[in-house]
């Protein structure tokens, strides 16, 4: 077995695995701080969650870009996991049909911008390794040229879509939740599947807007008709709503946005300062449309004239990158540190994406790098850390800043997972996705 699965699991069993950044982590994760802009999807889909078909032929893409600006020996490997994101008990000749640690030869130079990158590109599967099994996968990226450093971890499913799963959207049946929450039942019917002991066997995640983290998982059918389970749980599969998305157009320079103070040019870079936000805890619903949490690498101050697949092509290597700067306007909060939270962060707590409070404004704020796009984010309020509660231990509390309503159109993912009594692993054999409208 390969020295990178070994070392793998045996971090991963470590009761130290989630105290320093350069420790493997189960989940997405930026290692390192010249890696930016890391995007993993269906390709040509993309804002798709990391989602195929093992029969269907479709790819997932990963992209990312290097701030060095050099070319590196940046390889990528591969691990089946169970349902909890935990190593299965599979050798790889057993999930994977070529090799499993082979270097990302697609990249290219940014092209005349201020801010020179090197962009890099993976579909998998390729010609060098396909998947031959369903379930969770861990996606690793390490720097060969440097100590095999870890860089990235990306999660993704590889479905079997052997049952129907028909999703209900309704109000929370707690009265305390009424306004405030969003609750998912449903059924999954099971026709190709001779189930023996569904309660044993079958589990369901459900997870809102791609956000495994906050994932409920490990969901049981908790009635069971003839090739059909129920998940009709009372206050159980509940989510916060939320609010739509709060937005950052940064892809023009030139001509921009109503939430854009000013842009200008530095010598080797841009300076973009956004208007301050406002708390929205306290503020009526408003609907407006948003990505559900994702962003987009998109600039419109080229004219290309091509298909649109081909200019977001082009994007990744013409896009600058530029000093962007929030700022929330509110009284300083006791006890919580306030991050800003969304796809492009990995929602995960880092330091670069936390906002400082400076009393002369009356506000939080921060700057961060960011390459021209769409980007969708929201404030949290996070405890600040102890000596009980590590930094990746705290919960990203998002209501305290941004406030929740039930009318909130959030995107949800069902995932079906099968291990009938004996087998060594956990099969994916359903997963649909819809919105809070219900339209699968």
């Amino acid at each position: 077995m390969k020295t990178l699965r070994l070392l793998f699991i045996t971090l991963l069993i470590s009761s130290s695995l989630i105290a320093q950044d350069n420790e493997i982590k189960n989940y997405d994760y930026v290692y390192v701080d010249h890696i930016r802009s890391v995007r993993f999807h269906v390709d040509g889909l993309v804002l798709s969650n990391p989602i195929v078909n093992l029969d269907a032929g479709a790819q997932l893409k990963l992209s990312f870009d290097d701030l060095d600006a050099d070319v590196k020996d940046y390889f990528y490997s591969i691990v089946h996991c169970d349902r909890n994101w935990n190593p299965s008990n599979l050798q790889e000749m057993e999930y994977l049909d070529g090799f499993n640690e082979e270097r990302i030869q697609k990249y290219d130079f940014s092209f005349k911008t201020l801010w020179p990158y090197t962009h890099y590109t993976l579909t998998l599967p390729n010609r060098d390794m396909r998947w031959r099994l369903s379930g969770n996968y861990l996606l690793l990226v390490y720097d060969e040229s440097n100590d095999r450093q870890l860089v990235i971890t990306r999660r993704f499913v590889v479905v079997e879509q052997l049952v129907g799963i028909s999703p209900r959207f309704l109000r929370a049946n707690n009265v305390s939740k009424l306004r405030t929450h969003q609750e998912i039942d449903f059924n999954v019917a099971h026709k190709q599947l001779n189930i023996q002991n569904p309660q044993q066997e079958i589990t369901a995640t459900v997870m809102q807007n791609g956000r495994w983290r906050s994932a409920i998982t490990g969901i049981e059918p908790k009635f069971i008709r003839p090739e059909l389970m129920i998940f009709d749980y009372q206050d159980e599969i509940v989510f916060p709503g939320g609010k739509e998305f709060r937005f950052a157009d940064l892809r023009s320079f030139r001509r921009v946005s109503f939430n854009v103070a000013s842009v200008r040019q530095e010598q080797d870079s841009y300076l973009v300062e956004m208007k301050a936000d406002n708390p929205r805890d306290k503020l009526a619903y408003t609907t407006f449309e948003d990505l559900n949490g994702k962003f987009i690498i998109e600039t419109t101050d080229q004219n290309r004239g091509g298909s649109r697949q081909e200019d977001l092509a082009l994007d990744q290597l013409y896009a600058e990158y530029a000093d962007v700067s929030f700022a929330l306007n509110t009284e300083k909060l006791p006890g919580y540190d306030v991050y800003i939270v969304g796809g492009f962060t990995d929602w995960a707590l880092k330091d670069r994406y936390r906002l400082e409070y400076d009393p002369n404004l009356q506000a939080y704020a921060t700057w961060i790098i960011l390459k021209q796009g769409y980007y969708d984010y929201m404030y949290a309020a996070v405890p600040k850390p102890n000596n009980n509660r590590k930094k990746q231990d705290r919960n990203l509390n998002i209501s305290l800043l941004e406030g929740d309503s039930h009318e909130t159109i959030n995107e949800y993912t069902i995932i079906i997972y099968y291990r009938p009594f004996g087998s060594r692993y956990d099969r994916a054999v359903g997963s649909v996705t819809f919105t809070s409208t219900l339209e699968p």
